[in-house]
């Protein structure tokens, strides 16, 4: 199977020719770490699993594609379907990370020769690349699945890379060993002190933190904290689990009441927004009040609502007749959630941008980070 051409115009893709990281995107041969994979099918009506082997055109084609490749849903992994599976519902819990943004995270970390990394495992794909940068003797991958710890660890030894690995909680600690980078393609709600303990003095994390579009890149002190930015490119990863499934935050009953409660009636001063959609709102929203959890749906008529809802009850339910229509808004609980969105809104639409990204990042020792911009501060 001739993945190689494959590989090489996707480095071309993702970073500058004669790259080292380039080279290393060039000489990983990805389809063999993701045999399976779940693909959006419409038809079909949910997700369906797909396996390489069966037609190794499209597996060529998909894994050396600048794309995430979501490996597992729920409790399902895709190595343990049948292909052909269609799921209907669940969160991704899983994936093989759009290679540009692997690069990119390793691109915050500057990762030099002699650096001893501790990265991420998921599919291994990143392990393998920051493998062939480094060389696997100076690269520990952790997950807390065992499954992806063992798969991945089979399927990098049939490559030639022998990183070490490890079961391990990453948000917890703690982490096996003292490193000089430490680079997650998992988001963190905050930095936990486990990763400031197990860094080396100068020594750099590079993280995104949950619920927002931000990449966190820091250097340790001596103090024991680090200080760093947030970058000016956005990027987001999947929240830290401890089981097989996330577990529901919001219940069942809130949702219920945002789709038919009455709540109190306003009519927004601006258009209507899906925040997720939108990574700077996003994650000025989520600093303010984290947990928030969103819906949306685009009717024929070109109606469009949204939903908000919380785990302590409070709920939002926002519908515009037109795309160019002013919404009514109905929120409900022990807090409004629409107020703070609309004053993030007046922010942006007055100074043209919001202050989160290109933030200066202070750490103290036990994890507490502060964001500061201007006259604007946020504690994670």
């Amino acid at each position: 199977m001739d993945w190689q051409k494959h590989a090489r115009r996707l480095a071309d893709e993702v970073d500058r020719p004669g790259s080292r990281w380039g080279a290393a995107v060039a000489e990983t041969p990805r389809h063999l770490l993701v045999p399976r994979w779940y693909e959006r099918d419409q038809e079909a009506g949910g997700r369906v699993v797909r396996d390489g082997a069966a037609d190794p055109d499209a597996w060529l084609a998909t894994a050396y594609s600048d794309t995430t490749l979501v490996t597992r849903v729920g409790a399902l992994h895709a190595d343990d379907a049948e292909p052909g599976t269609v799921v209907t519902s669940g969160a991704s819990t899983s994936s093989s990370t759009e290679p540009g943004l692997v690069v990119g995270m390793y691109r915050h970390a500057e990762l030099t020769d002699g650096c001893r990394t501790l990265v991420t495992t998921g599919t291994g794909y990143g392990t393998a690349l920051a493998c062939h940068r480094l060389g696997s003797d100076l690269v520990t991958s952790v997950d807390v699945d065992p499954y992806l710890v063992a798969s991945a660890t089979d399927r990098l030894s049939s490559i030639g890379l022998r990183p070490q690995t490890a079961v391990c909680d990453l948000t917890q600690g703690p982490l096996p060993g003292e490193f000089d980078r430490i680079v997650s393609t998992v988001s963190v709600p905050d930095v936990p002190p486990a990763w400031l303990q197990a860094l080396r003095p100068g020594g750099r994390l590079v993280t995104t933190i949950t619920g927002t579009g931000l990449i966190l890149y820091a250097d340790k002190t001596a103090d024991g904290g680090a200080v760093g930015r947030t970058s000016f490119e956005p990027a987001s990863f999947m929240g830290p689990r401890q089981g097989d499934d996330y577990e529901e935050t919001v219940p069942a009953s809130v949702w219920e009441e945002a789709k038919s409660g009455d709540g109190e009636a306003s009519v927004s001063r601006h258009l209507l927004v899906f925040v997720p959609e939108t990574w700077s709102v996003r994650s000025m929203l989520q600093l303010q009040i984290p947990g928030i959890e969103h819906r949306h749906r685009w009717y024929p008529d070109r109606g469009h609502t949204v939903w908000m809802t919380h785990p302590d009850g409070s709920w939002v339910r926002a519908h515009a007749t037109a795309p160019r229509e002013a919404p009514t808004v109905y929120q409900g609980g022990p807090r409004r959630l629409w107020d703070p969105l609309e004053e993030i809104l007046d922010r942006l639409n007055w100074l043209g941008e919001l202050p989160v990204y290109g933030a200066r990042a202070t750490i103290t020792p036990n994890g507490e980070t502060t964001l500061t911009r201007g006259g604007w501060t946020a504690t994670l």
